[in-house]
């Protein structure tokens, strides 16, 4: 379960003066096992911004986010890299990946963290890779050479290959055609029923109708 608790987000610009800027004051809501909360509002509102504090790329300014029995704000780095690495996966807009590494090693990567077995982490790779359409003369590059669509697919690969009990969506379906979009919509929905707890943002209402359990409109909470 994912637990938001009375989260306040602002952020002070030191070099505007000591400017205060609020995101947004006082969400609260969870997520239980199992569900694909979406999260709406207009832009601005704060989304994206909701989705790096409970990764915890952003500092809390006040109030909790509970991951199971581990509260964010009170963890340490080491802690939340932990996190990160054994239950808490995170698909981002943009790849970010140290430049010239093959795609297959990208991919593979959170598994090899856990201790997976290279022989059995290449092999789920090679399947995700290929469900998600990327040709395999391109699996040896790096993914820093592909089009947007290719580098979010491979994104996609690198999130979904192991099976997070926690997981945040930001934009998956971004960039991608309709066939792709159906196939990411078929792992979101396969984690679902696996029993993950997912947030995520879908501007696409179509696919956010189709995967999400609920909505959480940040402009009404």
């Amino acid at each position: 379960m994912i637990q938001i608790k009375n989260l306040n987000k602002s952020f002070q610009l030191y070099n505007q003066n000591d400017t205060n800027i609020n995101v947004f004051k006082n969400i609260s809501f969870r997520v239980n096992k199992g569900e694909v909360v979406a999260l709406t509002g207009n832009s601005g509102t704060g989304k994206s911004t909701l989705l790096k504090l409970i990764y915890g790329s952003y500092v809390i300014s006040k109030g909790d986010v509970l991951i199971s029995d581990i509260n964010i704000r009170k963890s340490s780095p080491r802690d939340i890299l932990k996190l990160r690495k054994n239950k808490l996966g995170y698909v981002s807009q943009f790849l970010r990946v140290v430049p010239r590494v093959p795609t297959i090693d990208v991919v593979i990567e959170p598994l090899l963290e856990i201790g997976c077995e290279k022989k059995i982490a290449l092999k789920k790779a090679q399947e995700i890779l290929e469900r998600l359409n990327i040709p395999k003369n391109l699996w040896n590059l790096s993914p820093l050479t592909f089009s947007g669509g290719e580098q979010q697919r491979v994104n996609i690969a690198r999130g979904f290959i192991h099976n997070y009990p926690y997981l945040l969506l930001d934009e998956p379906t971004a960039s991608l055609d309709q066939n792709n979009k159906n196939v990411v919509l078929d792992l979101i929905e396969k984690a679902k029923l696996n029993g993950s707890a997912i947030i995520g943002i879908f501007h696409d209402e179509a696919a956010r109708n189709k995967v999400a359990t609920r909505e959480v409109n940040l402009e009404n909470l």
